[in-house]
């Protein structure tokens, strides 16, 4: 079954493989300018923010250092839970204590859960990276990072 050249519901006919002989081949296109200079070294990195002397690097994009602002929010919740060497202790020597090793399945220890969200500012654009924590000393370190870099914005 053949369609008329002029329906519009035919099949098109296919395009010629290759570049047209009447086409000139353009040569390749050579930079405008000089490539844009490395920002420098990663100075200090906050889970996925990198930040160098002049500027900060998101996985959403690259903003100013300078005049950037920095917030930090600790999100924690505190879940207990029988640690590990008990329910070893207490299933292992179930045996030899006529079941009261079992006790120590009620030791119950504080196991600190949470994310810390620093969420950085520069101009109309923002960038919030969650960072999970399991120890204090996590918060700590992320706190003390960013402070320092705020001093770095402040310059």
């Amino acid at each position: 079954m053949t369609f008329p050249p002029d329906e519009p519901w035919g099949v098109p006919a296919p395009a010629p493989a290759g570049p047209s002989p009447t086409a000139p081949l353009a040569p390749p296109s050579a930079p405008a300018g000089p490539p844009p200079a490395a920002p420098g070294p990663v100075i200090v990195q906050i889970a996925e923010i990198d930040i160098t002397s002049s500027t900060i690097s998101t996985p959403a994009g690259d903003f100013p250092l300078a005049g950037s602002q920095w917030q930090v929010n600790e999100f924690w919740v505190s879940r207990r839970q029988t640690p590990t060497w008990a329910k070893l202790i207490g299933f292992g020597a179930v045996c030899f204590t006529l079941g009261l090793s079992l006790l120590l399945l009620l030791v119950k220890e504080s196991a600190p859960l949470g994310t810390v969200q620093v969420t950085v500012t520069s101009g109309p654009r923002h960038y919030v990276a969650r960072i999970p924590v399991h120890d204090e000393s996590d918060v700590v370190t992320i706190n003390q990072q960013v402070n320092y870099v705020r001093s770095l914005a402040a310059l």
